[in-house]
């Protein structure tokens, strides 16, 4: 087991989304008059909430795509608090949203220093070019998620759907590294 235990840190879930039926952008643009439409530059439109502190796309085939939650459970609240809010609007929402985790990321920290330069040696599917990148890039098949790692024992872990996948990464990697002697404390 590592000898200390890696701090880690969600940063933001993006979710999609449908309410399966088609959503009029323009009367959403007209009952809320905080949120951001531009059909000229980008198709979608920009509801903003302020907690959870999130941003949901909606777009008229009535798809969304959600982000800046903090947790798997807020960004599901946030889809669901956006689709209360077009209701109470006047926006006829006949179905519940259908809430799919696209990709978790997470922030964290092993707590000691890394050999990156014997770590990319070492480790199966690893990159590092420090020219090009001061990270080495970890592609991990399970759970299936791709980790930058710094000398500093910094990191940042993407793809993962569930949190505990999050977890279950930042943990084997820190494992690996121990076990290959790749720390230092």
């Amino acid at each position: 087991m590592p000898q200390t235990k890696a701090i880690v840190s969600i940063e933001n879930v993006v979710a999609s989304a449908s309410i399966n039926q088609k959503v009029d952008l323009n009367l959403i643009t007209k009952n809320f008059v905080d949120v951001e439409y531009h059909p000229d530059s980008f198709p979608g439109l920009v509801f903003r909430l302020k907690s959870p502190k999130t941003a949901t796309l909606i777009f008229t085939s009535g798809k969304m795509v959600c982000t800046g939650a903090k947790s798997e459970k807020q960004s599901r609240e946030a889809v669901n608090e956006v689709v209360r809010r077009l209701r109470k609007g006047g926006i006829p929402v006949e179905h519940e949203a259908e809430i799919t985790i696209q990709n978790i990321v997470a922030s964290g920290n092993l707590g000691g220093k890394v050999h990156l330069e014997e770590a990319a040696r070492t480790l199966p599917k690893s990159m590092y070019e420090p020219e090009q990148f001061p990270g080495l890039i970890h592609r991990m098949p399970d759970p299936k998620t791709v980790i930058l790692l710094f000398a500093s024992g910094k990191l940042v872990c993407t793809g993962a759907k569930k949190e505990s996948e999050v977890y279950r990464a930042v943990n084997n990697l820190h494992v690996m590294l121990e076990e290959k002697k790749l720390m230092i404390y």
